[in-house]
């Protein structure tokens, strides 16, 4: 019987700031934690973390852990990889959850490696096996095609959770929790890589990812002309533009404007689908938007099934009308 017990997430936090994903994983630790009856801690690592412990409290850790060192400044791989051995050797937890981005992705495998233990990566559900207590990770497989369920037999269960797929905790500045400072005894944390420069990529317009409302096209479109009538609506909702894999395969979008279980995952206040199906690979991505809008002129495309509101008829009639209504509401 393993002695490994909590589910501690590695906490981001650059600039002081913890980051939306940190918050995600946080809210997904505290649900599976409350079904298994254990507690939630947050692994801090960095420089001149101070200030950050409440607020990883606030979101629903019951003890945050802080690894604060000048050298961790900035992300290191192997650095942080013999920070994470030490701790997880030191306080051994059952789960461990990891952000599925670029630290994730580098950190994550060589971790699992080193603690000789099983690695679920890109998960995009959690559940715990009520017969077992054991954790169930879900991820998508085969192009999204097909839901894999992933359980592993050695702890701690290392797992990568991709962004956007888990609920964050409400904030709460009542909750209470502990603060520890860890002194690993590793000496100076020397690292084989050296951080020359950084650069910063520049966005214009709002993230896809981030945006609040989504107008997306697919297929039904019929070319890459369409989706100037997208960015038009978009524009005016203070919006961004997505598309389905049928759009991106086509050439008509780049691939960084794919939504969906092999792209991207949003979760917006209003998703508008334009010439969408509704494929379970692009339903996948966006249904944990509030509002679904689709519009489609095969009255017996999937998507109406998902979908809080749709209009039957072709986009190219809809939307300017659907467009010109929208503008006289915002000025009005």
């Amino acid at each position: 019987m393993s002695d490994n017990s909590g589910i501690m997430i590695l906490a981001e936090a650059p600039n002081g700031k913890i980051t939306g994903l940190t918050t995600e994983l946080l809210g997904a630790g505290r649900r599976i934690a409350d079904i298994a009856g254990e507690k939630v801690s947050a692994l801090a690592v960095g420089a001149g973390l101070s200030g950050v412990e409440a607020e990883l409290i606030a979101f629903g850790a019951n003890t945050v852990y802080t690894v604060d060192d000048p050298s961790l400044g900035r992300y290191t791989g192997d650095a942080y990889l013999s920070v994470l051995e030490k701790v997880c050797q030191q306080l051994t937890p059952r789960i461990l959850l990891i952000g599925h981005n670029s630290t994730g992705r580098d950190l994550a495998p060589r971790l699992a490696f080193r603690l000789r233990t099983g690695l679920a990566p890109d998960c995009v559900d959690l559940q715990i096996d009520n017969s077992t207590g054991a954790l169930v990770a879900i991820k998508p497989a085969y192009g999204g095609n097909v839901m894999a369920m992933l359980a592993s037999k050695s702890q701690p269960e290392v797992v990568t959770v991709r962004p956007k797929t888990q609920e964050p905790l409400e904030r709460d500045a009542g909750r209470s929790g502990d603060v520890v400072k860890l002194d690993l005894g590793l000496g100076t944390l020397a690292s084989r890589a050296k951080v020359l420069d950084r650069i910063m990529h520049t966005y214009t317009g709002i993230k896809l990812e981030d945006a609040e409302v989504v107008v997306s096209g697919g297929r039904g479109i019929g070319g890459p002309e369409g989706f100037k009538l997208l960015e038009e609506l978009a524009r005016s909702l203070n919006g961004a533009v997505g598309a389905s894999r049928a759009a991106v395969d086509a050439g008509w979008v780049p691939s960084d404007m794919q939504v969906g279980i092999t792209g991207k995952i949003v979760s917006p206040r209003l998703y508008i689908a334009v010439g969408i199906s509704g494929s379970v690979q692009h339903m996948a991505g966006c249904s944990r938007a509030k509002t679904i809008v689709a519009i489609n002129k095969d009255s017996e495309a999937p998507i109406f099934e998902r979908a809080h509101l749709g209009v039957v008829g072709d986009y190219k009639n809809v939307l300017p009308q659907f467009h010109e209504t929208c503008r006289e509401l915002l000025v009005g």
